[in-house]
C-alpha cells in the first residue's frame, strides 16, 4: 500500500464506516473512498461478537477499495464504550540542565512525572495529551523548550481504557485481514475534523451522538480538558419509537430518519405519517407531533447528561465558542434547538472539513470520525506499532506517545 494512503475505520454501534484518504503533491488530504455497512457486534461502542463485527469490517472496506480503487492493509482505528475514561494530572520536576536552561530531556521527565499515577491493572492508557506547563510561576507556556527556569510543571489530560475492550477491536480487525496503525479517541477523531482552531482557543464543547454512545469532548485553551463517555444515544430514540409506536425497529429507525424531529414547535400540527405495525396488521396513520413527544424528552436527557457532565469539571464558563455535535444523530431536526435550550450557548452541527476529493459524499457528520481518523494519521504523530497483536498494543501506543512529545515541541 502507498505510503501517503491513510485509511481510517470507524466501528460503531449502529455502522462501520471506512474512509481511504491519499496525500496529494500539496500535503493535502485528498479523500478517495468511503465504505459503510451496518454493525452487528457491537452493543454500546463495545465488541460483543467478534465474527459478526469482523463481518462488518469486511464490507465497509471493499465498498471503500471498490471506490477508491486502491487495496489496503493497514488502518486507524477508533474506540469509544462506556469503558473510556479522562483524567487530567501534573507533574512538577527541578530543572538541572545547565544554566537551567530547559531541554528535551526535562520536558520528558516533566511528563513522566505527570503520568505516574496509579493506574488499575485491567486499564492502559490510550493517550496523553499536553494542556500546558508552567515555568517557575509562569503558567499559559505552549512549549517550554529554551526557557530558563528552576522548577518545571506539566498539565496533561490521560485517556484510559479497559484493555480488554481494546484488545477485541484489534483482534477484529486483524481477523477481517487488516493491520492496525494506531487506535484513536472517537470523539478526538471527530474534533480533527469538525472544529477549528478558534474554537479550541476560546473553549467549545463537542457531543459526537452516535448509535449506542455520545461522546463528550472540551477544549480549553487549545487542548483537550475532559473527555467523557455516556452510554446512550440514537438506538435508545429508536427504542422509545418502537414501543411508542407499536411497531419494528427496522420501521421505527426508518420512521426517526425520514420523519423524525427533536422539537415539536418544528412541525405543523396537521401533518401525518404512516407507521407500519407489528403483526400483520393494517399500517396507521399518526400526527407527526406525536414522533417529536416521543423523541423529544430523549434528546434532552442526552443533552442534560452531558451538561451535567460539562458542570462537573467546573469549565462551563470557559466555553465561549459554545457546543458543536457531530455524529449520525444530529442529522435529526429540531436537535440544534433542543442543545441550545438545554446548554443555554451558541450551537452548531459539525460537518468534516479540511479535505479535499468527494467532499459530496463525506458532507455529513455521521462520517466526522472515519474523515477525523485519516487527519489523525496525516499527522503521523509516530511509529507503527512493531507488534499489532493484542498483547503488544500498549507497548505500541507508548512508544508512539514518547515520539509524539518528541515531535510535538
Amino acid at each position: 500500500m502507498d505510503n501517503n494512503v491513510i485509511v481510517g475505520l470507524d466501528i460503531g454501534t449502529t455502522k462501520v464506516c471506512t474512509v481511504i484518504a491519499q496525500r496529494d503533491e500539496t500535503g493535502n488530504l485528498e479523500i478517495k473512498g468511503v465504505g459503510t455497512s451496518p454493525s452487528h457486534g457491537l452493543r454500546k461502542g463495545v465488541v460483543v461478537n467478534i465474527d459478526a463485527t469482523v463481518e462488518s469490517i469486511k464490507k465497509a472496506v471493499e465498498e471503500a477499495e471498490l471506490m477508491a480503487g486502491i487495496e489496503i492493509n493497514d488502518v486507524y482505528v477508533g474506540i469509544a464504550g462506556g469503558h473510556i475514561e479522562g483524567m487530567n494530572s501534573r507533574g512538577v520536576i527541578a530543572v538541572s540542565s545547565k544554566g537551567r536552561e530547559i531541554t528535551q530531556s526535562e520536558v520528558d521527565r516533566v511528563i513522566d512525572a505527570a503520568r505516574a499515577v496509579v493506574i488499575p491493572m485491567d486499564r492502559e492508557v490510550i493517550h496523553v495529551l499536553p494542556q500546558e506547563f508552567i515555568v517557575d510561576d509562569q503558567d499559559g507556556v505552549k512549549d517550554p523548550i529554551g526557557m530558563c527556569g528552576v522548577r518545571l510543571e506539566a498539565e496533561i489530560h490521560m485517556v484510559t481504557g479497559a484493555v480488554t475492550s481494546a484488545q477485541n477491536i484489534v483482534k477484529s480487525v486483524k481477523r477481517a485481514g487488516f493491520g492496525v496503525q494506531d487506535i484513536v479517541l472517537q470523539p478526538l477523531a471527530s474534533a480533527n475534523a469538525v472544529l477549528n482552531e478558534d474554537e479550541k482557543e476560546l473553549g467549545c464543547v463537542l457531543i459526537d451522538i452516535g448509535g449506542g454512545t455520545t461522546d463528550v469532548l472540551m477544549y480549553v485553551d487549545g487542548a483537550v480538558w475532559h473527555t467523557g463517555v455516556l452510554s446512550i444515544g440514537g438506538n435508545h430514540v429508536t427504542n422509545d419509537l418502537t414501543v411508542g409506536l407499536r411497531t419494528p425497529g427496522q420501521s421505527a429507525e426508518i420512521i426517526k430518519k425520514k420523519h423524525g424531529c427533536a422539537h415539536r414547535n418544528l412541525i405543523n400540527p396537521s401533518e401525518m405519517i404512516e407507521v407500519p405495525s407489528v403483526g400483520g396488521r393494517q399500517p396507521k396513520m399518526v400526527h407527526r407531533t406525536f414522533l417529536a413527544e416521543i423523541i423529544q424528552p430523549r434528546m434532552e436527557e442526552i443533552f442534560s447528561l452531558v451538561h451535567r457532565e460539562v458542570k462537573m469539571t467546573g469549565f462551563e464558563d470557559l466555553i465561549s465558542a459554545g457546543v458543536v455535535i457531530t455524529g449520525g444523530a444530529s442529522l435529526m431536526d429540531g436537535t440544534v434547538e433542543v442543545a441550545e435550550r438545554v446548554f443555554n450557548l451558541p450551537v452548531r452541527i459539525g460537518m468534516p472539513a479540511g479535505v479535499t476529493g468527494l467532499i459530496d459524499v463525506i458532507s455529513s457528520p455521521m462520517y466526522s470520525t472515519g474523515v477525523g481518523l485519516t487527519q489523525y494519521g496525516m499527522m503521523d504523530l509516530g511509529p507503527q506499532f512493531t507488534d499489532s497483536s493484542e498483547d503488544g498494543i500498549f507497548k505500541g501506543i507508548t512508544t508512539r506517545m514518547k515520539s509524539w512529545f518528541g515531535e510535538f515541541f
